[in-house]
């Protein structure tokens, strides 16, 4: 057959066939290129404003209508375990205090929507240029926050004078030598028989002077 009947064929093809030619969805070129999640920058704000920097951002984003620059907005959190008045309890702790993290392309107007935000006091950079953060130190971050284990929340400190209020060296005094906040435990230095000894304790069994 040669192309010239090809032709041919193609203009004899019933009505039918040539409404459902008609009919076909049209089929959209995909993009060379697709669009970027940008980079993570670094935001300064008031200290205790992270969770409303956050809300108002989110909302200026919107209205805005700067998605396709802004994506995410996060406050890097952890959950520890604070001994407070010889009690365990879980509470969700700033990993950074004072700071947000900003997923955004950086332009003068993404850059305008995040710095007049209320509560915001600037970006993190070099100079007056905000600097982004790499992939690693974002991942290693994740990573931290996302730790199965609690860590404990104390205030002791090495070198502190405390009693000791439970087990059997309840009442003696002495120093703390070390501390593992991942375990809850601290090393006391006491005094038995005229010997500094250390003794491993749970937070729980020691107490401040």
């Amino acid at each position: 057959m040669t192309f010239r009947d090809m032709e041919d064929k193609q203009l004899e093809q019933p009505e039918e066939t040539k409404a459902l030619e008609q009919t076909e969805p049209e089929v959209k070129e995909v993009p060379q290129t697709l669009p970027t999640k940008g980079k993570w920058y670094v935001v300064h704000v008031k200290t205790g404003y992270e969770a409303k920097v956050k809300e108002s951002l989110e909302q200026r984003v919107k209205s805005l209508g700067v998605e396709d620059r802004i994506f995410d907005v996060i406050i890097p959190m952890r959950e520890v375990v604070v001994v407070k008045k010889g009690k365990k309890s879980k509470v969700m702790e700033k990993v950074f205090p004072g700071y947000v993290l900003i997923q955004m392309v950086l332009d003068d107007d993404s850059w305008l929507v995040v710095r007049t935000t209320e509560g915001v006091t600037g970006f993190v950079g070099a100079g007056l240029k905000p600097t982004p953060i790499s992939d690693r130190e974002v991942e290693a971050i994740i990573q931290f926050v996302k730790q199965e284990q609690p860590k404990f929340k104390t205030k002791f400190s090495v070198g502190e004078a405390v009693k000791i209020i439970e087990g059997p060296f309840a009442d003696f005094l002495g120093t703390i030598e070390a501390i593992d906040e991942d375990k809850g435990k601290v090393r006391v230095l006491i005094s038995i028989f005229d010997r500094e000894t250390p003794v491993e304790l749970d937070f729980l069994q020691v107490a401040k002077l």
